[in-house]
């Protein structure tokens, strides 16, 4: 695979390309279900406006007016902490507490707490 994560230019993917396009994809999906729960709880604690609002104005991170994620960006990762550090932010340990549940179906996903 070239930089950027593009295909080689005859457009042939070895198999070792694709088993790594496939993990990233499989990671960014969980990122992003990982994601919409977050805004979808903080939804019902906040209030959708405010929640949303927020989730939008992390950098990368798209949100439809439902809540629901759209894009997580080039770097998931970076992506939930700034989101997760907005609404601690906004609420504090109210929010670190909402999201413990969140967190533990997700296992194989860390965030700095």
């Amino acid at each position: 695979m070239q930089a950027g994560g593009f295909p080689p230019v005859d457009g042939c993917y070895t198999k070792r390309d694709r088993y790594s396009l496939f993990i990233r994809m499989e990671e960014t999906a969980q990122y992003t279900a990982l994601i919409t729960e977050i805004i979808k709880k903080q939804s019902v604690i906040l209030g959708p406006e405010i929640a949303i609002l927020k989730a939008r104005s992390v950098s990368g991170l798209q949100v439809d007016n439902d809540g629901k994620v759209t894009s997580v960006g080039d770097n998931p990762k970076e992506t939930l902490q700034n989101l997760v550090d907005q609404y601690v932010e906004l609420s504090g340990q109210i929010v670190k507490n909402a999201l413990g549940s969140i967190f533990a179906k997700y296992p194989n996903i860390e965030i700095n707490k």
